[in-house]
């Protein structure tokens, strides 16, 4: 999830800080590695196969129609591996699943009062061969850990984080606030290589898809996490929850290893509508290019008024680049740039140094 330098990136403007009297310089840093394309795809993605309402061969029509590289169909409780089905030269599945762990109100209700949501996606080859558990199967189906009227949270997250891994999967935590989690309840597993700070299901459904409170409060605790914006897609018809959260990777090539070992890496960016074409920091101020957007938020960790905005013409979208100077002690910076229809696009962390 570390960020290093790339040579033969564009200058730009700055200088050293200064606070208190006392130069500070850091190294340059880049939040893209420049290694290929950018690719486009959802990581969260639900078929009939669980509780979507279109078959695997309906939703990846929709996804190619719409521009898309890679889909991973997480169904609930159960691993699907369709690559043999739908891989093209221009597209991609990632075999995955969703698991779960539940807190239900009592015994014989189906109230639920929490619970975790846990993806776990086919890690890359090597994962695959070291998995000390092997690999799961294509419909093998993982039965839910459930519990009933209180639970041990965070040792149930942390169960389902080390049973995912043990079969050769990256694993992400999905949409906190629609899980009515506490902090203390998941922030503190282990293995968990990204948060889920978009759902747009979750979103349109009840206003409960954002992760980025959350996202920040674990940054600001020292905890190196990626943030990722997905669907979840199960296209009931009740609102829209299709196409408008995703993540570009950037990658060598449209394959299985380049695609997750970038996204481990953090070599993406997310979105829910702009576009993000570079960004980095040098001689102490953060910068970034990306498409017209209203305004750019530079959040930072880990003092009280660190980071800052750049607002362009109020309900017009005129900047394509905005600069931010650090202050000399910040522990992480990451970027995200919003629309004049509030649409936004989130660049991972970087973690940053000052000598």
């Amino acid at each position: 999830m570390l960020f290093w330098n790339q040579e033969a990136r564009p200058a730009h403007p700055g200088g050293p800080n200064k606070r208190q009297g006392v130069t500070k310089t850091m190294r340059e840093y880049h939040g893209f590695t420049g290694c290929g394309s950018f690719y486009k795809g959802n990581l969260h993605s639900h078929t009939t196969i669980s509780d979507g309402m279109l078959t695997p061969e309906q939703n990846v029509a929709q996804y190619k129609e719409h521009g898309y590289h890679f889909l991973c169909m997480s169904e609930h409780d159960i691993f699907t591996d369709h690559r043999a089905q739908f891989n093209t030269e221009n597209f991609i599945v990632l075999p995955g699943v969703e698991a779960t762990a539940v807190l239900y109100r009592a015994i014989g209700t189906s109230e639920r009062y929490k619970l975790h949501h846990m993806h776990g996606i086919l890690g890359t080859t090597e994962m695959q061969q070291n998995a000390p558990e092997g690999t799961f199967g294509h419909l093998q189906y993982l039965p839910p850990i459930k519990f009933f009227g209180q639970w041990e949270g965070a040792k149930a997250a942390q169960q389902l984080s080390d049973m995912l891994r043990a079969h050769g999967c990256v694993v992400t935590y999905n949409h906190p606030v629609w899980s009515r989690v506490l902090d203390e309840e998941f922030m503190d597993t282990t293995g968990v290589t990204a948060l889920e700070i978009f759902n747009y299901n979750s979103t349109n459904e009840a206003a409960v898809g954002s992760g980025l409170v959350h996202w920040d409060r674990m940054l600001r605790a020292g905890k190196r996490i990626n943030g990722f914006a997905s669907d979840d897609n199960h296209n009931e018809g009740l609102f829209d929850d299709a196409c408008g959260g995703w993540i570009c990777v950037q990658a060598e090539s449209l394959t299985h290893d380049a695609i997750v070992e970038n996204f481990m890496k953090g070599n993406y960016y997310s979105s829910a509508g702009p576009e993000i074409y570079d960004w980095g920091v040098k001689d102490g101020r953060v910068w970034i290019d990306c498409s017209r957007v209203e305004r750019v938020n530079f959040v930072a960790g880990n003092i009280v008024n660190d980071g800052g905005t750049v607002i362009g013409e109020l309900r017009k979208d005129t900047l394509t680049h905005a600069e931010h100077t650090l202050k000399g002690h910040e522990s992480y910076v990451r970027v995200e740039v919003v629309d004049r229809f509030g649409r936004a696009a989130w660049t991972n962390p970087i973690y940053l140094e000052w000598d």
